[in-house]
């Protein structure tokens, strides 16, 4: 109930301007206990759990009102005619309509899908977390000393993604040949996602596609090279800058990269143990 809308706020805030008395009986109910019965309307009662949840979504300011003793009689008063509406809205029928019952099943499957993906969220969690707790994940610092020899630089790239073969190498071909039109042929044909066009892109040797980052790394600063095919598509690069990092500055990042790698070797080791079939489209 964490996520559920407050209904009627307008009103409840009417409410809040009109009163001028408090009720002092309201002033114990941060005693209650979570089962202790606040309101009863017909045959429903509210609990304080219940009451508790619903001023939880509330913004900050309304929740500190609806501490007080007005705001709690206010706020009851607005679950109470929730309540009512619901009871009302039973008695004719209407939670038999074919409208009601379409949309309670549509909510119950989504809901149903929120609790499977957070269950699947929080397993890869406890997952990564029982890992590093074998030493699974440990980085050592010689690890990271021995990455950096052999990687100790980032470099910059810019790309423009193109979703077939055939226009990827024309655009690739205007580019060898005049690499000031690449913003107009990226505005022009890239389909990488819009935030992202005109952008640069800086990694580390490990940080981002491998395929580009060994066209990157044996690529001259200021030369356009491509295409390469990925998952997304076709990519054209152009390399615009490379430096020397610090070890200081370099070791996070590769501490990053060395436990990403050694997960990566723990998942294709899983590959042995539960069969794993991708089905691929026709391109």
């Amino acid at each position: 109930m964490k996520k559920y809308c407050f209904l009627f706020l307008p009103f409840f805030l009417m409410l809040a301007a009109c009163q001028k008395t408090q009720d002092p009986a309201a002033d114990t109910a941060e005693s209650a206990t979570a089962d202790t019965v606040v309101a009863q309307v017909g045959p429903d009662v509210i609990t304080q759990r219940q009451l508790d949840d619903r001023l939880a979504v509330l913004p900050q300011d309304d929740r500190k009102f609806a501490q007080t003793a007005v705001g709690r009689r206010n706020f009851l008063n607005l679950l109470a005619r929730e309540r009512l509406i619901a009871l009302d809205a039973k008695d004719e029928k209407l939670d038999q309509s074919d409208v009601y019952l379409t949309a309670m099943e549509d909510k119950r499957q989504q809901l149903k899908d929120i609790y499977e993906e957070y269950g699947n969220q929080l397993l890869g969690r406890l997952w990564e977390q029982s890992l590093t707790e074998k030493g699974i994940l440990t980085v050592t610092d010689e690890e990271i000393s021995a990455y950096y020899d052999k990687y100790p630089y980032e470099m910059t790239i810019k790309q423009i993604i193109i979703p077939d073969a055939q226009t990827a190498d024309a655009v690739y071909r205007e580019l060898r040949r005049a690499k000031s039109r690449w913003n107009t042929l990226e505005k022009q044909y890239s389909t990488a996602p819009e935030q992202s066009k005109g952008k640069e892109i800086t990694f580390m040797p490990g940080e981002f596609i491998p395929e580009l980052e060994v066209i990157a790394a044996n690529s001259p600063t200021g030369s356009v090279q491509g295409f390469v095919k990925t998952a997304q598509g076709f990519h054209i690069i152009m390399k615009t800058r490379e430096r020397r990092l610090s070890l200081k500055d370099a070791a996070p990042r590769i501490r990053t990269v060395l436990e990403n790698q050694k997960i990566d070797a723990a998942l294709n080791a899983l590959q042995n143990k539960y069969k794993v079939v991708i089905y691929e489209q026709d391109e």
